[in-house]
């Protein structure tokens, strides 16, 4: 096997030009870790936030970003098979310094899960990501239940796109705010309202919803406030937003629920989202894919907020 690799690097923190695919050693696998040939790897907005410095929890540059991944099983620290075996197809995430972007990655075994069947690799490396988020704050945190309203903010981005099929499947009616070119997208995805923000504001259109899934905070957790229900909550999964608890507090006072909400890396979560995805409920919708060496076009493209879905790097034929 090959001990050299192709990878997205950054030596400091700053915009997309920091970025360049050097090569570099293979990382090792550690006990309870995977050595995964990457066959794609999502882009998040996590990703470019680490690399501006926004986000710093995972030490200080040299290190290759990404978190979702989709590839094959290649070397277990552990040395013998457990979960998984070599030349298992799994998805999930992996992290800095030893991330996504590149053609093999080290991941936690626990954060893995066998990639959904009948979909292709690039599909499921889109998903691990912005479907635990989605489907934790849905399920874990709000628990949607049939005939509740749910309101989902950026409804067409890639985490938007996701909750609204997952609140369908648990019975709920969905609402979604996304520029009106994007409409005909969500209801094939079976939103069963949409609201073009640019012309109309949904905290004066939408009233008497139990749920609001919002990735994108700022003055949006107030105002949203004014659509809930006695009784429901505002799950704020942006990561970031200026004083929440402001927020927290005027929800508090009308009775309603606020939660700050950060995905958590889950292989058992992860299987729930492949039976989903394996029995038809839940499509991931992929803007474009581009090689490894476009990954500060793909940073780009992120930090702009005009994605349909996910981006997805492919680090070579596959």
């Amino acid at each position: 096997m090959t001990t050299r690799m192709r990878a997205v690097s950054q030596r400091g923190y700053g915009g997309p030009e920091v970025l360049e695919v050097v090569e570099t050693d293979l990382p090792v696998p550690g006990r309870g870790e995977a050595l995964v040939r990457v066959r794609a790897a999502g882009v998040n907005p996590a990703d470019w936030k680490v690399r501006s410095g926004a986000v710093r929890k995972f030490g200080a540059p040299p290190f290759t970003v990404g978190l979702d991944l989709c590839g094959v099983v290649v070397a277990l620290g552990d040395g013998r098979p457990g979960r998984f075996k070599p030349g298992d197809v799994v998805y999930g995430c992996a992290f800095p310094p030893h991330g996504a972007h590149a053609e093999y990655a080290v991941a936690p075994v626990e954060a893995l899960a066998v990639a959904p069947a009948g979909v292709s690799r690039v599909s499921a490396a889109a998903l691990p990501v912005a479907a635990l988020t989605a489907w934790q704050a849905l399920v874990r945190v709000a628990a949607v239940g049939a005939g509740q309203r749910v309101l989902v903010h950026a409804a067409a981005g890639g985490i938007g796109h996701l909750a609204v099929q997952i609140a369908k499947a648990r019975g709920a009616h969905v609402i979604g705010t996304a520029r009106e070119g994007r409409h005909a997208f969500l209801r094939g995805l079976g939103a069963d309202r949409l609201i073009d923000y640019t012309t109309r504001d949904f905290a004066e259109a939408v009233r008497d919803v139990d749920v609001v899934l919002d990735p994108i905070s700022g003055d949006y957790g107030p105002r949203s406030l004014e659509t809930l229900a006695p009784g429901g909550i505002l799950v704020d999964v942006r990561g970031a937003g200026p004083d929440r608890t402001a927020v927290r507090e005027r929800a508090e006072a009308r009775g309603l629920r606020f939660a700050e909400f950060g995905f958590t890396p889950s292989g058992a979560d992860l299987a729930h989202i492949t039976d989903l995805v394996e029995r038809g409920g839940l499509r991931v919708a992929v803007d474009r894919v581009l090689p490894l060496e476009e990954a500060a076009r793909a940073h780009e493209l992120s930090e702009s907020n005009r994605v349909a879905g996910k981006i997805v790097l492919t680090p070579g034929a596959w």
